[in-house]
């Protein structure tokens, strides 16, 4: 496993080992000894093409998150949310897809969002903490001071995420 560095604190690619052969592969997806931190919660999402997720954060009780996808390919977003950090109010984004086996370490602070390129997309996150809906929150997209530069063709997109705060408003929470 390679574990790349971003220019942000704490947020990692890990790159991981696959043994491919004529039957398909074999991929190790988590080894502890790589971590600080343990991830007690496990969640899955399943989305069709051109569905955006995001972006999201627990703003009383943060999570660290692992992503990977396990089927399909993403674009995925992070900003960082924390107050202190000299990358506060800056995005990272990636592709992410089950042919590369990678995964990104998104430190607790990042509000977190995706776009799939595909269909039939499963990501896996491993969660830092437990989900706390009340502390649950979110930024909008398409936020004009993020300046995010989506590759979108088609939108499907909630209503609860269509109606996320401003990052203007969300500064003014914490």
């Amino acid at each position: 496993m390679r574990i790349i560095k971003t220019n942000f604190k704490g947020l990692l690619i890990y790159d991981k080992k696959s043994f491919k052969d004529n039957r398909g592969y074999f991929r190790e997806l988590y080894i502890q000894k790589h971590f600080k931190m343990t991830f007690p919660f496990d969640v899955m999402s399943y989305s069709k093409k051109n569905v955006l997720r995001g972006l999201h954060l627990q703003q009383s009780n943060p999570q660290a998150k692992l992503i990977t996808v396990l089927c399909g390919k993403v674009f995925d977003v992070c900003v960082d949310c924390r107050k202190n950090s000299k990358t506060f109010g800056k995005y990272f984004s990636i592709v992410l897809s089950e042919k590369e086996n990678k995964s990104l370490l998104i430190p607790a602070g990042f509000a977190h969002g995706f776009y799939t390129l595909t269909d039939n997309t499963i990501l896996h996150y491993k969660c830092s903490k437990y989900r706390h809906a009340k502390s649950e929150i979110g930024i909008i997209w398409n936020d004009k001071d993020l300046k995010i530069k989506w590759p979108i063709k088609k939108l499907i997109i909630s209503k609860k995420d269509k109606n996320n705060l401003n990052f203007k408003d969300f500064k003014k929470l914490i």
